[in-house]
């Protein structure tokens, strides 16, 4: 292996905060729903630096797995983000939850 294990665990971990950063700190549904994605890769960096690491295949298989998971957010969330887009005019959570809290859009 090329690159060490502790030097990918890094990276990984680092595209995890980064992640996390962007999903708390953005007040604008796409770019958390960016913020995840990115985590979700963080994860499946992880798991093949660790199948590589110790040659088994089956950290590449979660990947597989990962990847499923992640597409299949980013389909129903961004259907959800064009749904709160159409009764708000705003891709801003807080606006959606403000709108729930009166009783919905009329």
């Amino acid at each position: 292996m090329i690159v060490p294990l502790n030097h990918i665990l890094l990276l990984s971990g680092l595209l995890f905060s980064l992640g996390l950063f962007c999903t708390l700190a953005r007040r604008n549904l796409i770019m958390m729903l960016l913020g995840i994605e990115i985590m979700l890769n963080a994860a499946a960096v992880a798991f093949v630096g660790a199948s590589l690491h110790w040659q088994q295949m089956e950290g590449q298989a979660i990947v597989i797995f990962i990847l499923a998971v992640a597409a299949t957010e980013v389909s129903i969330g961004l259907a959800a983000v064009l749904v709160v887009y159409r009764r708000t005019d705003s891709v801003d959570p807080a606006m959606d939850a403000v709108l729930w809290e009166k009783g919905g859009p009329r």
